[in-house]
């Protein structure tokens, strides 16, 4: 069995039970709310995101995942509720000033700008540039060695990211996985304490979703902070050291994975009330229940969910050159 991580371990104490408070939480919310028309898609009322550690955010379609991610970032407006990351509150931040602050995003859909190069691509994640000011692009004095500087940092994200010898090519040109390893890898150019990756393998064919795996382990290594939305349970239960579920836009239950796939309420989110008492919410028999039962399933944990209104940053699904599907 492998060791446990260091943020594992910083959590092992803390009880499993929603809005428990986490020995050194880098986000806190409290209080959020958010509705459309006479929807409740949000309503939190306290959570922690423990620093250094990876959390899973999980839940039915529907839950509000998608939605609290665009609340905490700046893309979406609370009704009301306040929000902190590293003590800063962050009501009223818009999304570009959430990005500074070291607290970065990528979406279902990925962003990659189609007609400018990989290395483009990541050189616009790039913060605080010297040369993004109309005079001083002017002087190549004042930002050619920083350019140097970032590009060399692009170069090695690249590297880690397998992509080095697509530095070239159009954003446009590559598979569903690869826009979405680009993304990654172009969110890490800010240099983040903490990174939300909505979905981050939906759409991605076997061949990649290993590697995106990997790099997501990596990235506590690295000083960084990771909270992720994902429906494949096997991905939840290998890589998470906290889970926390959102169902009707609640919190419903938090802690570690093998905790919470046991809790009763968790498999009554998935699964409906009747799910008899030998029934169990594990990563290996999940999507064969759904698949099976659709007397029992009201829905299909691995499905992607599209909550609330459409954002700046959320576009139509469209097909992959290699057959990967956003939708």
């Amino acid at each position: 069995m492998a060791e446990p991580t260091a943020a594992a371990a910083a959590l092992a104490d803390v009880t499993p039970e929603p809005g428990v408070s986490k020995p050194d939480p880098i986000l806190v919310v409290d209080e959020v709310r958010r509705s459309f028309g006479g929807l409740t898609a949000v309503n939190v009322d306290h959570l922690e995101i423990q620093r250094g550690a990876i959390t899973s955010l999980i839940g039915p379609n529907g839950a509000g995942k998608t939605t609290f991610f665009n609340l905490m970032t700046g893309f979406d407006r609370p009704d009301r509720g306040t929000w902190s990351f590293n003590g800063q509150p962050l009501a009223n931040v818009p999304a570009h000033k959430v990005a500074r602050l070291g607290m970065v995003r990528t979406f279902q859909l990925t962003k990659a700008l189609t007609r400018l190069s990989v290395m483009e691509n990541m050189l616009l994640g790039a913060t605080q540039q010297r040369g993004e000011r109309f005079l001083s692009a002017l002087l190549p004095t004042i930002w050619s060695a920083q350019e140097t500087e970032i590009r060399a940092r692009a170069d090695e994200l690249l590297a880690r990211f397998n992509m080095d010898y697509m530095r070239d090519e159009l954003g446009g040109e590559l598979s569903g996985g690869q826009r979405k390893l680009l993304e990654m890898a172009r969110a890490l150019m800010v240099e983040p304490e903490m990174v939300m990756l909505d979905e981050p393998m939906a759409g991605v064919n076997p061949a990649l979703t290993q590697s995106l795996l990997t790099h997501v382990k990596d990235l506590p290594s690295f000083g960084m902070t990771v909270l992720f939305v994902e429906h494949d349970m096997d991905v939840v239960m290998d890589i998470s050291d906290w889970v926390i579920v959102m169902a009707q836009g609640k919190i419903i239950s938090e802690g570690p994975p093998a905790a919470v796939a046991a809790d009763p309420q968790v498999i009554d989110a998935y699964i409906g009330e009747d799910h008899g008492d030998e029934s169990r919410f594990t990563p290996t028999t999940l999507a064969t229940t759904a698949a099976a039962s659709t007397e029992t399933v009201g829905r299909s944990p691995v499905l992607d969910d599209h909550e609330g209104p459409a954002t700046g940053d959320v576009s139509a699904p469209s097909d992959d050159p290699d057959g990967e599907s956003h939708a």
